[in-house]
Protein backbone atom coordinates (compact mmCIF):
# COMPACT_ATOMS: atom_id res chain seq x y z
CA UNK A 1 0.00 0.00 0.00
CA UNK A 2 1.41 3.39 -0.56
CA UNK A 3 -0.53 6.47 -0.12
CA UNK A 4 -0.38 9.70 -2.90
CA UNK A 5 -2.12 12.46 -2.62
CA UNK A 6 -4.63 11.34 0.18
CA UNK A 7 -5.65 8.56 -1.99
CA UNK A 8 -4.87 4.71 -1.11
CA UNK A 9 -3.93 2.48 -4.00
CA UNK A 10 -3.37 -1.55 -3.37
CA UNK A 11 -0.70 -2.02 -5.88
CA UNK A 12 -1.47 -5.97 -7.48
CA UNK A 13 1.74 -7.84 -8.95
CA UNK A 14 1.66 -9.15 -12.19
CA UNK A 15 5.07 -10.58 -13.11
CA UNK A 16 6.14 -13.88 -13.10
CA UNK A 17 9.98 -14.48 -10.89
CA UNK A 18 13.08 -14.47 -13.23
CA UNK A 19 14.94 -17.68 -12.20
CA UNK A 20 17.11 -19.93 -14.15
CA UNK A 21 14.64 -22.40 -13.88
CA UNK A 22 11.70 -20.53 -15.29
CA UNK A 23 9.79 -21.29 -18.62
CA UNK A 24 10.89 -19.16 -21.67
CA UNK A 25 10.02 -19.52 -25.01
CA UNK A 26 10.74 -22.69 -27.68
CA UNK A 27 14.73 -22.05 -28.37
CA UNK A 28 14.97 -18.88 -26.14
CA UNK A 29 18.35 -19.51 -23.50
CA UNK A 30 17.45 -19.71 -19.95
CA UNK A 31 18.76 -16.81 -18.09
CA UNK A 32 21.85 -17.55 -16.09
CA UNK A 33 22.25 -15.50 -12.68
CA UNK A 34 25.43 -15.77 -11.24
CA UNK A 35 27.12 -13.95 -8.10
CA UNK A 36 30.20 -11.93 -9.42
CA UNK A 37 30.72 -10.42 -6.14
CA UNK A 38 30.24 -11.58 -2.58
CA UNK A 39 30.12 -9.98 1.36
CA UNK A 40 33.17 -12.67 2.37
CA UNK A 41 35.33 -11.65 -0.25
CA UNK A 42 34.47 -8.18 -1.76
CA UNK A 43 32.59 -6.53 0.65
CA UNK A 44 29.65 -6.91 -1.11
CA UNK A 45 27.45 -8.71 -2.80
CA UNK A 46 26.51 -8.26 -6.76
CA UNK A 47 24.80 -10.69 -9.28
CA UNK A 48 25.84 -11.31 -12.89
CA UNK A 49 22.46 -11.74 -14.99
CA UNK A 50 22.52 -13.21 -18.31
CA UNK A 51 19.23 -12.99 -20.07
CA UNK A 52 17.00 -12.64 -23.38
CA UNK A 53 14.90 -9.65 -23.77
CA UNK A 54 11.58 -11.34 -23.96
CA UNK A 55 12.30 -13.10 -21.08
CA UNK A 56 9.20 -13.68 -18.27
CA UNK A 57 6.65 -10.96 -17.99
CA UNK A 58 7.69 -8.67 -20.61
CA UNK A 59 6.98 -5.94 -23.42
CA UNK A 60 6.93 -6.59 -27.27
CA UNK A 61 8.31 -3.00 -28.99
CA UNK A 62 7.55 -2.43 -32.83
CA UNK A 63 10.95 -3.07 -33.55
CA UNK A 64 10.49 -6.88 -32.29
CA UNK A 65 8.41 -7.80 -36.10
CA UNK A 66 8.75 -4.51 -38.03
CA UNK A 67 11.67 -3.25 -40.05
CA UNK A 68 11.82 0.76 -38.88
CA UNK A 69 9.61 -0.14 -36.11
CA UNK A 70 10.14 1.85 -32.69
CA UNK A 71 11.98 0.40 -30.50
CA UNK A 72 11.25 0.90 -26.74
CA UNK A 73 13.58 4.05 -25.69
CA UNK A 74 11.88 5.78 -28.63
CA UNK A 75 8.78 5.52 -27.22
CA UNK A 76 7.81 8.47 -24.65
CA UNK A 77 7.39 6.92 -21.17
CA UNK A 78 3.83 7.35 -20.39
CA UNK A 79 3.19 4.54 -23.51
CA UNK A 80 4.28 1.99 -20.28
CA UNK A 81 0.56 3.79 -18.22
CA UNK A 82 -2.84 3.99 -18.42
CA UNK A 83 -5.99 3.03 -17.76
CA UNK A 84 -6.38 -0.85 -17.94
CA UNK A 85 -8.87 -3.38 -17.31
CA UNK A 86 -9.16 -7.53 -17.52
CA UNK A 87 -11.22 -8.80 -20.06
CA UNK A 88 -12.01 -12.33 -18.86
CA UNK A 89 -11.95 -14.82 -21.73
CA UNK A 90 -11.68 -18.14 -19.07
CA UNK A 91 -15.09 -18.83 -20.86
CA UNK A 92 -14.63 -18.53 -24.21
CA UNK A 93 -14.62 -22.73 -25.45
CA UNK A 94 -12.74 -21.98 -29.04
CA UNK A 95 -8.87 -21.60 -29.51
CA UNK A 96 -9.23 -17.98 -30.57
CA UNK A 97 -10.89 -14.75 -29.37
CA UNK A 98 -13.32 -13.06 -31.73
CA UNK A 99 -14.57 -9.42 -32.64
CA UNK A 100 -17.69 -10.83 -31.06
CA UNK A 101 -16.17 -11.70 -28.21
CA UNK A 102 -14.99 -8.33 -27.63
CA UNK A 103 -17.69 -6.25 -28.62
CA UNK A 104 -19.71 -6.36 -25.08
CA UNK A 105 -16.61 -4.20 -23.91
CA UNK A 106 -16.69 -1.43 -26.91
CA UNK A 107 -17.57 1.27 -24.44
CA UNK A 108 -14.23 0.52 -22.03
CA UNK A 109 -12.90 0.43 -24.64
CA UNK A 110 -13.00 4.25 -25.04
CA UNK A 111 -11.76 5.13 -22.57
CA UNK A 112 -8.84 2.21 -21.84
CA UNK A 113 -5.23 2.78 -22.61
CA UNK A 114 -5.17 -1.31 -21.97
CA UNK A 115 -7.11 -4.26 -22.26
CA UNK A 116 -5.04 -7.20 -20.23
CA UNK A 117 -6.45 -10.38 -21.70
CA UNK A 118 -6.94 -12.99 -19.24
CA UNK A 119 -7.21 -16.59 -20.42
CA UNK A 120 -6.45 -18.45 -17.77
CA UNK A 121 -3.47 -20.32 -19.26
CA UNK A 122 -1.37 -18.90 -16.40
CA UNK A 123 -2.29 -21.55 -14.53
CA UNK A 124 0.01 -23.68 -16.74
CA UNK A 125 2.95 -21.59 -15.88
CA UNK A 126 6.12 -23.97 -15.42
CA UNK A 127 4.16 -27.19 -17.25
CA UNK A 128 5.39 -27.92 -20.94
CA UNK A 129 1.10 -27.26 -21.58
CA UNK A 130 1.67 -23.30 -21.29
CA UNK A 131 3.55 -23.53 -24.59
CA UNK A 132 0.61 -25.22 -26.44
CA UNK A 133 -2.51 -24.21 -27.67
CA UNK A 134 -3.16 -21.17 -25.74
CA UNK A 135 -5.69 -18.75 -27.13
CA UNK A 136 -5.37 -15.91 -28.88
CA UNK A 137 -6.91 -13.03 -31.13
CA UNK A 138 -7.93 -13.45 -34.35
CA UNK A 139 -6.30 -11.39 -37.12
CA UNK A 140 -9.74 -9.49 -36.97
CA UNK A 141 -10.16 -8.76 -33.50
CA UNK A 142 -6.92 -7.84 -33.36
CA UNK A 143 -7.53 -5.01 -36.52
CA UNK A 144 -10.70 -4.18 -34.44
CA UNK A 145 -8.51 -3.30 -31.25
CA UNK A 146 -6.48 -1.88 -32.94
CA UNK A 147 -9.49 1.03 -34.08
CA UNK A 148 -9.14 2.20 -30.40
CA UNK A 149 -6.87 4.80 -29.25
CA UNK A 150 -5.10 2.08 -26.94
CA UNK A 151 -1.36 2.01 -25.85
CA UNK A 152 -0.88 -1.70 -25.30
CA UNK A 153 -2.17 -5.05 -25.11
CA UNK A 154 -1.47 -7.35 -22.21
CA UNK A 155 -2.14 -11.23 -21.85
CA UNK A 156 -1.18 -14.03 -19.68
CA UNK A 157 0.13 -16.68 -22.60
CA UNK A 158 3.91 -17.20 -23.86
CA UNK A 159 2.92 -15.25 -27.13
CA UNK A 160 0.08 -13.25 -28.87
CA UNK A 161 0.46 -15.36 -31.90
CA UNK A 162 0.05 -19.04 -32.25
CA UNK A 163 2.42 -21.66 -30.71
CA UNK A 164 2.96 -23.10 -34.49
CA UNK A 165 3.12 -19.43 -36.08
CA UNK A 166 5.92 -18.53 -38.24
CA UNK A 167 4.63 -15.08 -39.57
CA UNK A 168 2.99 -13.68 -36.69
CA UNK A 169 0.02 -11.72 -38.19
CA UNK A 170 -1.64 -10.59 -34.56
CA UNK A 171 1.97 -9.21 -33.77
CA UNK A 172 2.21 -7.42 -36.47
CA UNK A 173 -1.07 -5.80 -37.11
CA UNK A 174 -0.50 -4.83 -33.35
CA UNK A 175 2.81 -3.30 -33.64
CA UNK A 176 1.64 -1.38 -37.14
CA UNK A 177 -1.09 0.78 -35.17
CA UNK A 178 2.10 1.33 -33.45
CA UNK A 179 1.01 -0.64 -29.81
CA UNK A 180 3.23 -2.32 -27.59
CA UNK A 181 2.18 -6.04 -26.70
CA UNK A 182 2.86 -7.05 -22.83
CA UNK A 183 3.18 -11.34 -22.78
CA UNK A 184 2.98 -13.55 -19.68
CA UNK A 185 1.37 -11.85 -17.22
CA UNK A 186 0.48 -13.05 -13.78
CA UNK A 187 -2.27 -13.22 -11.65
CA UNK A 188 -5.10 -11.50 -13.75
CA UNK A 189 -7.80 -13.03 -11.85
CA UNK A 190 -7.48 -10.56 -8.98
CA UNK A 191 -8.26 -7.97 -11.31
CA UNK A 192 -11.73 -9.07 -12.38
CA UNK A 193 -14.57 -6.48 -12.38
CA UNK A 194 -11.90 -3.68 -11.62
CA UNK A 195 -10.49 -0.57 -13.36
CA UNK A 196 -7.03 0.09 -12.70
CA UNK A 197 -3.84 2.04 -13.63
CA UNK A 198 -1.55 -0.46 -15.43
CA UNK A 199 1.97 0.16 -15.35
CA UNK A 200 4.94 -2.28 -17.17
CA UNK A 201 8.11 0.41 -17.49
CA UNK A 202 10.96 -1.39 -19.27
CA UNK A 203 14.16 -1.08 -18.71
CA UNK A 204 16.11 1.93 -20.41
CA UNK A 205 17.90 -0.29 -23.17
CA UNK A 206 19.29 1.64 -25.81
CA UNK A 207 17.41 -0.04 -29.75
CA UNK A 208 15.79 -1.92 -27.08
CA UNK A 209 12.89 -4.07 -29.10
CA UNK A 210 11.86 -5.60 -25.72
CA UNK A 211 12.26 -6.15 -21.75
CA UNK A 212 11.15 -7.67 -19.18
CA UNK A 213 9.02 -5.53 -17.09
CA UNK A 214 7.72 -5.61 -13.53
CA UNK A 215 3.91 -5.03 -14.27
CA UNK A 216 1.85 -4.00 -11.45
CA UNK A 217 -1.95 -2.64 -11.21
CA UNK A 218 -2.69 0.06 -8.73
CA UNK A 219 -6.26 0.05 -7.29
CA UNK A 220 -7.84 2.82 -5.95
CA UNK A 221 -8.95 1.71 -2.43
CA UNK A 222 -11.38 3.95 -2.25
CA UNK A 223 -13.77 2.26 -4.59
CA UNK A 224 -13.91 5.48 -6.60
CA UNK A 225 -11.53 3.94 -9.23
CA UNK A 226 -11.21 6.16 -13.14
CA UNK A 227 -13.61 8.09 -14.43
CA UNK A 228 -15.48 7.59 -17.42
Amino acid sequence: MIVLKEILLNIVDLSHVISPAMPVYPGTPSPVIKTAFCIRENGFLEKQITLCSHTGTHIDAPAHMLEGGKTLDQLPIDRYSGRAFVFDATSIKKPCIDVQDLVPCHKVLEISDFILLRTGWGRFWGTPKYFLEYPVLTGKAAAWLGRFDLKGIGMDVISADRYDSVDYPVHKLLFGRGLIVIENLADLDRLLHQRFIFSCFPLKIEHAEGSPVRAVAMIDDSNEGWKD
